[in-house]
This record gives C-alpha cells, structure tokens and sequence, in this order.
C-alpha cells in the first residue's frame, strides 16, 4: 500500500466533497479514490468517512486524522521544497579519483565548469592509474578503465575509451611500418603494465577480431610516460585516443595500422551503493552532460 497516496486521496476527498472530484483532481478515477480510503481505513482501524448514496461527512476519528494527514503532507512538501533548495545551493567538498591521462584531458575541464557554477563547492581530485579503495580513500567518485571487478560499487557505463596504435615519425623511418598485425613482433613495443600480462593487442581488422603477439622494450604504469617513449621514437604503443590524437594531428606521432583499430576499453562511473548525497547528483548530471560534447 502507498501510504502516502492513501492519505492525499482522504484529504483531497475531505476538502473537495466528494470522490469524484477527488479524483479529477489528483488525475485518477473515483474508484481508486475509494480504494484507496478503504486501505487508509483497514490500517488505522477506523471508518473514517460516512458514506451514503446522498452525501459523505466526517467520523470522529476522520476529523482527527484529517488534521494529522494535512500536517503529514505539509511536512513532505516542506522536505521537497529543502531538497530542491539544497541542490541549487550546492556545497561540500567532491573528492573523485580518476586515471591520469582522462583526468587531464577530459575530468579537469568539466570539474572546472562545475566549480564555476556553483562556488560553494570545493573539490580534491586524485588522478593515478591504480584502482582506488573508494571507502577506505573516501572517495564519492571514481572513474574506471578496463573491465570491472565486483567490488560492490554502482557502475555507471561511459562512452568506451577509444584507442589507437602510434609511433614516431623517426621510429617508423628508421625501422619500417608494420602492414599486418603479425609484423608488430618484430617491432619496439611499449605497453601500459595494467593490461594484459601475456602481452596481446586485440585489434578489430577488416576479417574481424585479432589478438597481435607484442614483446614490449617497455612497460610502465604511467600513461604520460607511454606517450612520452613514443614521441622520443621508442617505438610502438597502443594508447588512448584522447591521449595521442593532438600529436597524430600535429605530425609528432603517426597511426600505425589503420586498418585495424585496437578494442575499446570500457569505462564506468563508480559511486558507492548508498544514496547519493545532492553534490554527487549534480555533479553527475554535469559531467554527462558536458562529456557528450567532448
């Protein structure tokens, strides 16, 4: 039983004279209107309304419980009216994790339009590329690339993570460009140390899905640091598009086997499982707003 519904069907009843007009009035037909009374009557125990086939009036107990229920739901709308209030006046402080290179790129400008539209917020973002403990670390966001570990989190999906497999001009001048998958190993490769340990590229080709065999020269945990041995012409990677795109556009790096374009990584928004506080509300409805026009 909706017992709120119970009791606005009682005093919208009360107040308008009848079931019919209750009804018109809170879009439902008279019948539930009645239903919905009798329910309020099984539960407190007590006819509350006199019904006759002329005319209803009030009981005793109807009378007393009319003057509850009006305060019952003055008291909702008072509650609502403070939510809305404190989400248009959002404060506290935000504290998201997030990996560096989509931290950088991506996070920080959209957390720096939300800071300007509501000044009473403050925020702490951590970026690092390890997985955060979100409780023990009191983070109220966290975001996430790669697959999912069932760590009890709410994970909102985002837009995959796209990327792209680049070299240095200088690289691919002075030790050939691979044309098939196969090709890349025979080549420097550098890989990031949080992907998979037996060092396979999967690469979606013109027959489909493709695992390329690499063996990194190098493997660091840091994805500025994967950019930065490619642009010195260390050799191949395999990294974000919103990592390496400026330089592909700029001639600094070159796209290596376009014709076959690395898996998407998945990507999710992490909260913890309790009800959002209102700064993390909004601070969500911003973020995939403002992430759409990335």
């Amino acid at each position: 039983m909706d017992y709120l519904k119970c009791i606005e069907s009682f005093i919208s009843a009360t107040e308008s004279g009848s079931f019919t007009a209750a009804a018109d009035k809170l879009g439902i037909t008279p019948a539930m209107v009645g239903k919905h009374i009798q329910m309020l009557e099984k539960r407190t125990g007590c006819v509350l309304i006199n019904r006759t086939t002329r005319r209803q009036g009030l009981t005793e107990a109807g009378h007393r419980f009319y003057l509850y229920g009006v305060q019952i739901l003055a008291t909702i709308e008072d509650a609502d009216s403070l939510a809305r209030h404190l989400n248009e006046e959002v404060t506290g402080l935000l504290r998201i994790s997030a990996p560096v290179s989509f931290g950088q790129r991506i996070l920080t400008p959209i957390l720096s339009t939300f800071l300007q539209r509501f000044p009473a917020v403050n925020a702490c973002l951590v970026l690092s590329d390890r997985r955060v403990d979100m409780i023990e670390e009191r983070f109220q966001i966290a975001i996430r690339i790669g697959n999912l570990q069932d760590e009890g989190y709410i994970a909102v999906p985002l837009p995959p993570y796209e990327m792209v497999l680049a070299a240095s001009p200088a690289y691919l001048d002075k030790h050939g460009t691979p044309e098939d998958p196969a090709d890349l190993s025979g080549h420097n490769c550098i890989s990031f140390s949080q992907w998979r340990a037996d060092h396979l590229w999967p690469l979606n080709g013109p027959q489909g899905l493709v695992d390329a065999q690499v063996s990194p020269r190098l493997t660091v945990d840091s994805g500025e640091a994967i950019r930065q041995a490619a642009l010195s012409g260390l050799g191949i990677v395999m990294h974000s598009c919103v990592m390496l795109q400026e330089d592909i556009d700029a001639g600094r790096l070159r796209r290596v086997l376009p014709d076959y374009a690395p898996v998407p990584r998945p990507m999710h928004l992490l909260r913890l499982p309790n009800r959002p506080a209102p700064l993390v509300s909004v601070f969500f409805e911003h973020f995939m707003e403002e992430l759409a026009k990335c």
